[in-house]
C-alpha cells in the first residue's frame, strides 16, 4: 500500500455500483480506503474484499475524526507517501464534524482530486441506505441490482431443530452475524459450502419458525444433491418467493416448501452455476 499513487475514500457498505464507479477511477496501483464507522452491515468488517481485487486499508473513524483538513491530508500522505491522486463521490465530507467536503479537498491536496457524480439504475440514485431498505421489505432482485451483485450473508454452521432431514427436507443451518437479513420468508438462492469455489443452487428460509418451534433460523436446502457442511456456509439471494406463513400442519408445511422448491428451482435454471 506504501507504493500506492491513487485511493478512493468512503464508507463502501455494499460495495455497490456507486461505489465501483470511484474503484473504476484507481488504476495500477490505487488503494480503497474504507472509513469504518461502526454501521456497515451489508459487507460488514473484511467482507468488502470480496468485491474488489484492490487493497484495503481500514480506519476507524473514531481515529480520524478529530482531525482538521490539513491534519486529514497529512493523514493520507502518512500512509500513503506517493499520493498523487484521490478518489471520492460527489457526497463525500471530512474532517472534525464532517465540516470539508471534495472543494476542500481540491484546496488542501497538492495532487489531482477526482469526484465520481451520482451513479443511478433507472433513474433512481444509488446508495447502500436504499439497498438496506429494499431488503427489509424482500425486494431481493432490486438491491441486486443496485449492488451489482447477488446479497449475499456468511455463517457458521448450528444445529437445527432435527425435524428437517426426517420430516421435511434436509437443510443447512447457519447462525449470522453483522449481516442485515432480510425480511423474514423464502427465497431462491445460492449457497456456498466452505471454501468452495462454485455456490449450489437452494431454497432458503429465513424468520422464526412459527409451524414449529417458534426459534428464528436461517437455513437452506440444497437442490443439485446432499452436500456435507461441517464448518461454515454462505447464502447468496437471488429471489423472493413468499412470506413466513404459519401452517396447521407439518403436512401443510411439507407441501408448501415443495412449492417453495419448484419455485426456486424454476428462477434458477436460468444461471449459469
Amino acid at each position: 500500500m506504501k507504493n500506492s499513487t491513487t485511493i478512493a475514500i468512503g464508507g463502501f457498505d455494499g460495495m455497490h455500483l456507486g461505489h465501483q464507479q470511484l474503484f473504476s477511477q484507481l488504476g495500477e496501483s490505487g488503494t480503497i480506503v474504507v472509513i469504518e464507522t461502526g454501521y456497515a452491515n451489508l459487507t460488514p468488517k473484511t467482507e468488502r474484499e470480496n468485491f474488489s481485487e484492490y487493497p484495503i486499508l481500514y480506519v476507524e473513524l473514531d481515529s480520524i475524526r478529530h482531525l482538521d483538513g490539513e491534519g486529514f491530508i497529512e493523514f493520507l500522505k502518512d500512509k500513503f507517501p506517493k499520493l498523487s491522486k484521490i478518489v471520492v463521490g460527489y457526497d463525500f465530507h471530512f474532517g472534525k464534524d464532517r465540516k470539508y467536503s471534495f472543494d476542500d479537498l481540491n484546496t488542501l491536496f497538492d495532487g489531482e482530486v477526482v469526484v465520481v457524480q451520482e451513479v443511478t439504475h433507472n433513474g433512481d440514485s444509488i446508495h447502500s441506505h436504499k439497498i438496506r431498505a429494499k431488503l427489509q421489505i424482500g425486494d431481493i432482485k432490486g438491491a441486486n441490482n443496485f449492488l451489482g451483485h447477488n446479497y449475499t450473508i456468511r455463517g457458521d454452521k448450528v444445529t437445527g431443530q432435527g425435524i428437517g432431514a426426517k420430516e421435511l427436507v434436509a437443510t443447512i443451518n447457519i447462525e449470522s452475524s453483522g449481516f442485515l437479513i432480510p425480511k423474514e420468508g423464502v427465497y431462491a438462492t445460492l449457497t456456498r459450502i466452505e471454501n468452495e469455489e462454485h455456490y449450489h443452487p437452494s431454497v432458503s428460509f429465513v424468520g422464526h419458525r412459527v409451524t414449529t418451534d417458534g426459534s428464528f433460523a436461517i437455513e437452506s436446502h440444497i437442490l443439485d444433491g446432499k452436500v456435507l457442511c461441517e464448518k461454515n456456509a454462505a447464502i447468496s439471494f437471488v429471489a423472493f418467493i413468499r412470506n413466513n406463513e404459519k401452517f396447521d400442519s407439518i403436512d401443510e408445511l411439507k407441501r408448501a416448501i415443495n412449492a417453495d422448491i419448484a419455485i426456486a428451482s424454476k428462477e434458477l435454471n436460468f444461471l449459469q452455476l
